[in-house]
């Protein structure tokens, strides 16, 4: 069984791991837009789980006035397994337009007979982060939170044999991460056919990240690096993740 938070992290580490890859493209419309949303199949060893999806629900105002995408990660299970093991969990980041770091994280999770919420206020002018029982915690500048480190990387570029290093923060605690980028190559899912980096993390830190094994993670090579699959060797056995559906966003939406 998929222990709790464990499920809602299946498509977060994909977010990490491109979070390592800083370097910027020159100036221009970002790869992403309000209304876009991916949808991916979750498969736990041979059976599907559940599905997930990452959108970009609208945008706020947050941070002191600062305009921010509202960022919106869901993992729900199915039919069987929902059976054993109910899942609905939500994960919200609110990334500002401008700067590209988070201002706001939170997670509503739903786990079989667990839930629990928790709201994590990011402070980029402090370089803190407060939680909802007052502790407050210092961070790297331009920390990312492991959903908002997803999109700020698709304003990145990607070259094949460099390892890159990045800090995010989450659970109280900061985490550094090393992405090797193995090679490209193409690969099929349901949503189509995509030329690929092959991307291997090395995740040094306890926690959310932490795995057994090999993990590997697909995303294109085109300048919105999507990502199109994961594939994680774990101590519990094996997960995938497959991009199944893209829904394009409009620059022009709200």
């Amino acid at each position: 069984m998929i222990p709790v938070s464990r499920w809602t992290f299946l498509l977060l580490p994909v977010a990490a791991v491109l979070a390592a890859l800083a370097v910027p493209l020159h100036a221009g419309d970002l790869p992403f837009a309000v209304g876009e949303k991916l949808t991916f199949t979750v498969r736990y060893e041979f059976a599907k789980a559940g599905e997930a999806s990452m959108e970009v629900k609208e945008k706020v105002e947050c941070g002191s006035g600062r305009e921010c995408f509202r960022l919106v990660s869901t993992a729900w299970s199915t039919m069987p397994f929902s059976l054993f093991f109910e899942v609905k969990d939500v994960v919200e980041s609110y990334l500002d337009t401008e700067e590209l770091y988070t201002w706001r994280y939170e997670k509503h999770l739903k786990e079989g007979n667990h839930e629990t919420t928790e709201i994590v206020v990011f402070d980029q002018d402090a370089h803190t982060a407060t939680y909802p029982d007052g502790m407050v915690v210092d961070i790297p500048e331009r920390a990312q939170d492991v959903l908002s480190s997803l999109y700020y990387v698709r304003t990145m570029d990607i070259e094949v044999g460099k390892s890159i290093f990045i800090d995010n923060h989450a659970d109280e605690k900061n985490y550094p991460l090393e992405v090797k980028v193995l090679k490209v190559e193409e690969i099929k899912v349901p949503a189509g056919k995509f030329e690929c980096f092959v991307l291997e993390p090395i995740l040094k830190a306890s926690g959310i990240f932490q795995h057994k094994g090999r993990l590997t993670v697909w995303v294109t090579t085109d300048p919105g690096h999507i990502p199109v699959m994961m594939k994680s060797s774990v101590a519990i056995g094996a997960i995938n993740a497959v991009l199944i559906d893209i829904v394009r966003g409009s620059h022009d939406a709200r």
